[in-house]
């Protein structure tokens, strides 16, 4: 075995034994069940934020419908239906 060989062990080692060391302060005994509780807390987050979106959009269109007087398509939304034009005098004479 070389001393380059050796050397590289021995930082390799000293690495892992770093990492666990730090593993076991973050996370203790129970490192399972931390981070299935980590990833609840996440899931839930995400549910939060997913809800306050769709209420945001559901909101924005109520106040973008009611207050600002558009409909969904940009146009605004006739208060009565038009009237049909009358016949052209051409029609009125094909049927009699």
């Amino acid at each position: 075995m070389t001393a380059q060989d050796y050397d590289s062990q021995l930082l390799e080692s000293v690495s892992v034994r770093r990492r666990r060391l730090r593993d076991a302060l973050l996370f203790g005994a129970q490192r399972q069940r931390r981070s299935t509780d980590e990833r609840l807390g996440k899931l839930f987050a995400g549910v939060v934020i997913a809800a306050v979106v769709c209420a945001g959009c559901v909101g924005w269109s109520f106040v973008s419908h009611r207050v600002i007087g558009k409909s969904p398509y940009g146009t605004s939304v006739p208060s009565q239906p038009s009237t049909p034009p009358p016949p052209s005098p051409s029609m009125a004479s094909s049927t009699r």
